[in-house]
């Protein structure tokens, strides 16, 4: 597949918020206003494209050459775990009102099945290392989206008559159902159709 045909994949085909259904903790938790949303949408992207890359080189150049495949899980969770404290202590270095923002969604990043999800997909799919990051970043694109696109329409929402009942989070789901409708159009054909493949 052509990174063009990787990047149309995982931003709009394979979404993993709103295909996959991967990551909806902190889709749900922070997309409340587009600032936090936009932050958390960055530190996804950063994570998956990075560790999509340090989760290949453990699998290709560790875990196979000593038969230890099967560690591949714990391995990249271990992976995934130390680059979230990287981007933390970034985080809090560069801008303490975004961390403070976050807050424990930030943290909640290393069990965030979508990065974990793309990192076995790429050892899954015989991606080479920039294809994986490719896949990587296009997934965190996505995520960040996705993310964005949420509190968007939750800041409109709070400014919306709606009945109490479906006050919070039930329209919440609501949208996030119609969005993932949406998004469902999408499908292989459309990389078959633009020959991306």
């Amino acid at each position: 597949m052509s990174y063009v045909g990787i990047l149309v994949t995982y931003i709009f085909v394979q979404n993993f918020i709103l295909v996959q259904f991967m990551g909806l903790c902190p889709f749900i938790g922070v997309s409340k206003n587009s600032e936090s949303a936009i932050g958390m949408g960055m530190a996804v992207t950063f994570v998956t494209g990075i560790a999509s890359v340090v989760c290949w080189a453990v699998y290709s150049f560790l875990l196979v050459p000593f038969a230890l495949e099967y560690l591949r899980t714990i391995a990249f969770i271990l992976v995934i775990a130390a680059l979230v404290q990287l981007v933390e202590m970034i985080i809090k270095k560069i801008s303490p009102s975004l961390y403070q923002a976050l807050g424990i969604y930030l943290p909640l990043i290393t069990t965030n099945c979508a990065v974990l999800g793309i990192a076995i997909i790429n050892i899954d799919e015989g991606y080479n290392c920039l294809e994986s990051f490719t896949a990587g970043i296009a997934a965190g694109l996505g995520f960040t989206m996705a993310i964005i696109l949420m509190a968007n329409i939750r800041e409109k929402l709070d400014m919306t008559p709606v009945r109490k009942v479906f006050k919070g989070v039930p329209i919440t789901f609501i949208s996030a159902s119609l969005m993932a409708l949406a998004f469902m159009a999408f499908d292989k054909s459309l990389i078959t159709n633009l020959h991306l493949a």
